[in-house]
C-alpha cells in the first residue's frame, strides 16, 4: 500500500505538533508494511537534514515560500499533482489548512485521508482572510474527504455539529514511554539543577500563552525555581521577540528548539511542566510531560480536559492570578505521580491508522 503524505512541514527533528505526529505514526506504519513517502517543506529543511529517507519513510521536498499565508496552500497543491504521478493508493494530509486541496485530489482521482488536528482559525496569528480559508479548509475535509481522523473528541462534536458528518475516526495523539535520563551535562550547561525548574515546550506563538506564564513567574518571587521554555517561532514577528524579550529581562531560560537526548534531559529533571495554552487540538507536549511522570499544570481548555486529569492539574485558562496560586500549591509540595497513558500508545494508534487504510481501499468510504 503506498501511502503518499501532505501537508506536515516535514520530518524528522522539525518543530511542530503535527510533524511530532506525523514522524511516530508513519515510522509505526512502515513496520505494518506500508510504503509510505513524505513531502516535506523545502523552507523547513535545514542544510544537515537534506536526506532521502529517515526510518523507511522516503522524503521528498519540494518548494515552499517560508510564508504563513502561502506556504501550507502551495506546499499541498503541488503535493496533490505528485501524488497522482505517482499513482499513490492514499493521498493523506494533515491539518484543515492543506486539507483545502481535498477536492482537487478527490477530482484527480486520488483516495484521500484527512486528520483533522485542531480548529487552527482559532489561533491569534492568523488575520480575518486566512481564518476564513482555514474554515474552507475544515469544511472541505469534513465535507470531501473519503476517510476524516479526528484527535480528540471535541473536534469530532465540532464535525459532528458543523458538518453533519457522523463517520470520523476519532485517533488520539500519541506518545512513547522514555527511558528517562540520569544525565545532567547538558541542563547544568543551562544554569540548571535537577527538579529545580519548571518547564514549558512549545512554539512562540500568542495562543500558547507563555507571555502570561512569564509575568505570572515573575511574581512567585523565587530565587529557588527558575523558568525554562523549550522552542522557538517557526517565522519570526512581533510577538516572539517580544516575548524573548520578557523572558530575557525575568531571567527565563530559553533553550530553542530542542529534541532527542537534550529534551530528554529537561523532561527528566524539570520539577513541573506548565501548559498555559488558550487553544490546542490534543497537545503531544502534555502527553509527553506525563510519560515522564512529571507534575504538571494545564490551563482548563477543552482538549486539556480530554485529558482527564485530576482537578487540582488544572487553572483557569488566562487568569494569571490562579495560575500563579496552584504554581504555588504545587511548589510547596513534593507528589509523586502515575498517570494512564495506555490509550495514547503508538502501536496500536498505527494500527488504527492502518485499519482506516485497509476500509478505504476495500471500500472507497464516502462522507456520510
Amino acid at each position: 500500500m503506498k501511502i503518499v503524505v501532505a501537508g506536515t512541514r516535514g520530518i524528522p527533528d522539525i518543530q511542530g505538533g503535527v510533524e511530532t505526529h506525523c514522524e511516530e505514526l508513519y515510522t509505526k506504519l512502515i513496520n505494518l508494511g506500508c510504503e509510505v513517502l513524505l513531502i516535506r517543506r523545502s523552507c523547513y529543511v535545514a542544510e544537515n537534514n537534506k536526506i532521502k529517507s529517515y526510518k523507511g519513510i522516503a522524503l521528498k521536498d519540494t518548494y515552499a515560500p517560508k510564508h504563513k499565508g502561502l506556504e501550507a496552500f502551495l506546499h499541498t497543491f503541488t503535493a496533490v499533482f505528485y501524488a497522482r504521478k505517482l499513482k499513490a493508493d492514499i493521498l493523506h494530509i494533515h491539518a484543515i489548512g492543506p486539507a483545502i486541496m481535498t477536492p482537487l485530489a478527490r477530482m484527480l482521482g486520488l483516495k484521500v485521508v484527512v486528520t483533522h488536528h485542531g480548529q487552527d482559525y482559532k489561533r491569534h496569528k492568523w488575520g480575518k482572510i486566512a481564518k476564513m480559508v482555514l474554515r474552507a479548509g475544515e469544511w472541505s475535509g469534513a465535507k470531501y474527504a473519503n476517510e476524516l481522523i479526528v484527535i480528540s473528541e471535541e473536534i469530532n462534536t465540532v464535525i459532528k455539529q458543523k458538518y453533519k458528518r457522523f463517520n470520523a475516526n476519532l485517533i488520539y495523539n500519541g506518545v512513547n514511554i522514555p527511558v528517562k535520563s540520569n544525565e545532567t551535562a547538558y541542563i547544568q550547561s543551562l544554569g540548571l539543577t535537577p527538579q529545580k525548574y519548571i518547564f514549558a515546550v512549545g512554539r512562540f506563538v500568542k495562543e500558547k500563552g507563555f507571555h502570561g506564564l512569564i509575568e505570572t513567574f515573575k511574581k512567585l518571587n523565587t530565587k529557588e525555581y527558575k523558568l525554562v521554555i523549550a522552542g522557538d517561532a517557526d517565522q519570526p514577528d512581533l510577538y516572539s521577540e517580544n516575548l524573548k524579550q520578557l523572558a530575557k529581562e525575568n531571567g527565563v531560560v530559553l533553550t530553542g528548539f530542542v529534541k532527542g537526548k537534550k529534551l530528554n534531559e529537561l523532561f527528566s529533571n524539570a520539577k513541573m511542566f506548565v501548559l498555559p495554552s488558550f487553544h490546542e487540538g490534543l497537545p503531544i507536549s502534555l502527553l509527553e510531560a506525563m510519560s515522564y511522570d512529571i507534575d504538571v499544570l494545564v490551563s482548563d481548555i477543552q482538549a486539556n480536559l480530554e485529558v482527564n486529569l485530576p482537578d487540582g492539574y488544572y487553572f483557569e485558562c488566562g487568569n494569571w492570578d490562579n495560575l500563579k496560586n496552584k504554581m504555588e500549591e504545587k511548589l510547596a509540595r513534593s507528589e509523586n505521580v502515575k498517570y494512564d497513558l495506555s490509550k495514547y500508545n503508538w502501536d496500536h494508534i498505527a494500527k488504527e491508522t492502518l485499519a482506516v487504510y485497509q476500509r478505504l481501499m476495500n471500500n472507497s468510504h464516502l462522507p456520510q
